[in-house]
Parts: structure tokens; sequence; C-alpha cells
């Protein structure tokens, strides 16, 4: 999940939906004016509350490049333009997060993986997989969606493609007996990371949320400080109701992080900007297509530049 020479390529065509959509009305906007009025700013401001950027995120936007023309900090489209993008970068900076893959503070570091159904967990999880087994670490997927039928052969079909094991137990056994074998099997094989793939459950769903809360405490119980992270995937399709996901998921289990999918399938891009603008939380990956290779970690100089 290093960046390499195909990082850039690969994140400018997963997010060219996104892209086309916020640079085609830019250029409506910004075509033939040569200095700032106010009604260039508001028309600005239409454009990214339509790009998914949020209502809030777009006024503290707009305010700042107000007051940096006051200033004659800026003094025409152009750096308006430049202005906006500086913005984004210093919003989105903070929320940069990085598994600790080289130097684990411990072993077996565990990660459960919540979210909706349909989001692409098990996916993600295959490929953060095959990743991590690429930079030679020893890894077990733990298959903790006991209630979706296909979840548990889909999770072993990505076991095999990456080459780690997989703990899984039968179609509707209690999920917290397969993170309690899971936890005990990489202490055993001295595992670097434990994977841990739940069902997908709505954010409104008490009792679905309750059973998450036991198989957190299940996992502190087996290995104390288990599990060491827990990351939301959302659905970057879903735009504003991926807010809500956020909100519904850290209030009931104490997120550290988040994960972005399907960048690649949408021109709601700038959702991040809103998700980072409302969650004191890191973003550690983004998904912009179908390979192991699109999942990446989530840079925000290189997620602006592309969004542009």
């Amino acid at each position: 999940m290093a960046r390499d020479g195909g990082f850039f390529k690969r994140l400018t065509k997963g997010l060219s939906k996104s892209r086309e959509q916020l640079n085609e009305k830019l250029e409506t906007v910004f075509a033939g004016k040569k200095e700032i009025d106010e009604e260039l700013l508001e028309e600005l401001e239409e454009i990214l509350i339509t790009s998914d950027i949020g209502f809030e995120t777009t006024q503290e936007l707009i305010e700042t490049a107000r007051k940096q023309l006051r200033r004659k900090d800026i003094n025409n489209p152009e750096s308006l333009k430049q202005s906006i993008k500086n913005q984004m970068v210093s919003l989105l900076k903070p929320r940069e997060g990085r598994l600790p893959i080289d130097d684990l503070p411990i072993a077996p570091y565990v990660i459960f993986f919540a979210g909706v159904n349909g989001v692409g967990k098990t996916t993600t999880i295959g490929k953060l997989a095959k990743n991590l087994k690429a930079r030679d670490k020893k890894v077990i997927l733990a298959a903790a969606d006991t209630f979706r039928a296909a979840a548990t052969p889909q999770l072993a079909l990505w076991g095999e493609k990456a080459g780690v094991d997989v703990i899984a137990h039968q179609d509707g056994s209690d999920p917290s007996a397969v993170v309690y074998d899971a936890i005990q099997s990489a202490q055993h094989r001295l595992a670097d990371f434990v994977l841990v793939d739940t069902a997908g459950r709505l954010h409104t769903k008490k009792n679905l949320m309750e059973e998450l809360k036991k198989m957190c405490r299940v996992a502190d119980k087996v290995m104390p400080g288990a599990p060491h992270e827990k990351l939301l995937v959302l659905d970057a399709t879903n735009g504003q109701n991926a807010l809500m996901q956020a909100k519904q998921f850290h209030e009931a289990i104490g997120l550290t992080g988040l994960i972005l999918t399907k960048l690649d399938s949408t021109a709601k891009g700038g959702v991040i900007l809103q998700i980072a603008h409302e969650f004191d939380l890191p973003i550690y990956l983004i998904g912009v297509g179908e390979g192991a290779e699109d999942l990446q970690n989530f840079d925000a100089e290189a997620f602006v530049q592309a969004m542009f």
C-alpha cells in the first residue's frame, strides 16, 4: 500500500466521476471571469454543496476565501480555485491514517471491520490481506459474519487468493466464538494480523450493535487491549447517508478509523471532506478500483489533486 509509480494514475482514474462533475461545473462558472465578485463566490458555494462536500464545510471554505479576498491574498478566479484546493488539503491532512504495518506495537494486531451490508467489507479485508502478505506479514482472517450465507465462502476465496488462513465456524454460529478462536489461533501461530469480518448491520438495529459490542468484549478477554482497531467501511456512493452510519457506529463501539470504498463508482467523492469535517477520525484506506492495488493509503494532497 506504499506509494508506487502507478499510485496517482490509479487514484486519478478512480476519482474520474467526481472530478468530471466538479471540474465541469467549475469551468462553466469560471469561464471568462477575470475578477472575484460575490456572484462568483455564491456560484462556487453552490457547486461545492452539490458535490457532497456539505453545507458547513462549504461555508467554511467560502468564508476563508472571503477573508483572503479582503486581505488581497487572492485577487483572481485562478487564485480562488487554488485557495479552495489548499484549504481542502489543510482539512484532510490531519485525517491521514496509517496502519502500523512495519512497526506493530503488539502482535497479533486485531482489526475489526464494521459497516452496513454491501459496502465492500469482505472485499476490502481480502485486498488488505493480499497487500499485507505481499509485505511478508502473517495474516489470519476471521469469518465472523456467520449470518450471510455467502460471506464465509467469499472470505475463504480471498484467503486463498492472498495465501492466508481463514478461521470459520458454521453458518448461524456465534460470531464471538469465531473471534475467540481466531485470536487464539493467531497467538499460537505467531501471526502479525487478525482481520475480522463482521456481519453487515444497519446502524439503526440495536440488537446487532449489541452483538458487535459483545465481540469487542470477547476479543479483549482473550487478548487484553483487542481489538486494536475498529474500522468502519463506508461506501462513498452513499454520500450523505455515510455520515449517519459513521455517527451511529462511532457512538456504539468507538471507532478508531474509517475506510472509504467505491470511490471509482461515484461522483460524490467530496463526501470525504464532509466526513473529515464532522468526525475526528483518521481515514486509513480508500478503494478506487477492483484490484488489491486499488486499495490505497489515504493521501490528502494526492486526493485533492486527483479531485481537480
